[in-house]
């Protein structure tokens, strides 16, 4: 399979060199040239590990089907602390996806699994001696999710840059205490969209440096394509739980921020899932709200921190794979559009681009005190907990439930918020997340995932925040390190 950036669809790369790039030289992100499509009935049986084999090696062909199992099976031997990995959960009308039961309890432990050993698995096939450093910025999980992904993993280094201000406490603790003698982490004087930018400007000057970049970011394919094996996973669920027949249609409501998670339901609907609408749930921050309502994306708009902060961004990296793929890859019109966003802030899509998006995706904002409402009633009618972005989806849910049935992507564990969700359920909080945690763990009976419990106690390793227009220089200086 050959991939091809979203600037440039003539000029191609194998699976291996998308992945170990991340971002294409032309600043575009790598689409794969065709979309496999899978034939649901040979799948419906198969477990979340054989879902994810066939996925992965349908899309990635070039690494053969042997070493794909195995590298799936590297991936998910122990880690997650459900043997199914992604369970899903009746909630009334709605079922719950839960995607948090990985070693960082967020949805990006799914593919950060995995994508360490594709990664290792293309240098060795490249031929690649050369340290491999990976940037990246997170908005608070994708940040640890690689940690935990890459810690001590041969020939990787990894730089994670964080927002100092937004993230939960818990968060922050689960980056700063990471323990790979390979990892290192800032915290930033900026909010994440100012973390993404100073990355992506490293990536745009990749020539200046001797060392290879490469990122963990949802604008790598390699992170990307593995998330297509939780749709999968939960309709076939929903078959087996005699919900659905196969080829009904059902919906997906997914909590959103940087259009990564939602954008791998698209690309499972054009591989031949049956979904009938993807339900894009913002926050306060609703550049997608609206883009997808008026066909207007503008990141020149107040910044709010809310209660939800892995959504508190402004500006959609894989939003412009979505253009690129509705567009028939109209390169001219996607850089267009990218220069004009860069450049100027903001950009229209044409009408018929507008109408494209609004026949698969639907928009929803729901506003801080709708979270906290919504978490308490769904503890109240199904003794469920939610983390305060699942509100979030659960809320634009039950706002656009038609005759399909919905389900709602589930993307971090209540206890990673404790302090907002016992505010939710009306009990007292203290001032320290920690304690919260124990009161949390303390008023419900759901177990606490096990890395969070112990998470007070880790000693901080990574204590430093630093100017967010002293990136460049900071990698630099890496360089020098990982060059001696």
């Amino acid at each position: 399979m050959k991939y091809t950036s979203t600037r440039n669809s003539k000029h191609s790369v194998n699976s291996h060199q998308a992945i170990l790039e991340g971002l294409a030289k032309d600043g575009g992100l790598y689409l794969p040239e065709m979309i496999p499509t899978f034939n649901l009935d040979h799948l419906k049986d198969f477990s979340f590990k054989q879902l994810m084999t066939e996925i992965l090696n349908a899309y990635f062909d070039d690494y053969g089907k042997e070493t794909i199992e195995h590298l799936v099976d590297l991936a998910f031997d122990s880690k997650f602390e459900c043997e199914e990995i992604t369970p899903s959960t009746q909630c009334g009308k709605l079922t719950i996806l839960e995607l948090y039961h990985g070693p960082t309890a967020a949805f990006k432990d799914v593919a950060l699994s995995i994508l360490p050993h594709l990664m290792a698995k293309a240098k060795e096939v490249l031929k690649l001696e050369e340290t491999t450093h990976i940037l990246t910025a997170t908005s608070g999980d994708t940040g640890s999710a690689a940690l935990a992904g890459f810690e001590n993993v041969k020939g990787f280094t990894m730089t994670v840059f964080y927002p100092s201000i937004g993230i939960s406490e818990i968060q922050k603790r689960q980056m700063t205490s990471s323990q790979g003698n390979n990892t290192f982490v800032y915290g930033i004087d900026g909010n994440f969209d100012d973390a993404q930018r100073a990355v992506k400007n490293i990536f745009t000057h990749a020539s200046d440096f001797k060392i290879a970049l490469s990122s963990a970011n949802s604008i790598n394919i390699g992170r990307l394509i593995p998330q297509l094996t939780y749709y999968f996973k939960a309709y076939f669920d929903l078959i087996r739980n005699h919900k659905i027949s196969l080829g009904d249609e059902v919906s997906f409501s997914v909590p959103s921020g940087n259009f990564g998670n939602i954008l791998a339901g698209y690309l499972a609907k054009l591989s031949g899932l049956p979904i009938k609408h993807l339900i894009c749930a913002s926050n306060e921050n609703q550049v997608l709200t609206e883009f997808i309502q008026s066909g207007l994306y503008n990141r020149l708009r107040p910044f709010y921190q809310t209660s939800s902060p892995s959504m508190d961004i402004l500006v959609s990296s894989n939003l412009e794979r979505l253009l690129a793929l509705l567009s028939h890859r109209d390169d001219a019109l996607i850089s267009s559009l990218m220069d004009q966003l860069n450049n100027q802030g903001s950009y229209q899509v044409p009408l018929d681009l507008k109408q494209k998006i609004q026949s698969v995706f639907i928009a929803d904002m729901i506003p801080s005190d709708q979270v906290e409402s919504t978490i308490y009633e769904l503890y109240q009618d199904f003794k469920t907990l939610v983390d305060p972005h699942t509100a979030i989806g659960v809320k634009a849910a039950l706002n656009h439930l038609g005759q399909e049935p919905m389900i709602v992507c589930a993307t971090a564990s209540p206890f990673k918020f404790p302090s907002t969700v016992l505010k939710a359920l009306h009990q007292s909080i203290s001032s320290d997340d920690f304690d919260n945690l124990e009161r949390l763990k303390n008023f419900n009976q759901q177990a606490c995932p096990h890395k969070l419990s112990h998470l007070r106690h880790e000693p901080i390793r990574h204590p430093l925040t630093v100017d967010k227009e002293a990136l460049y220089a900071l990698v630099k200086e890496k360089e020098s390190h990982d060059h001696h």
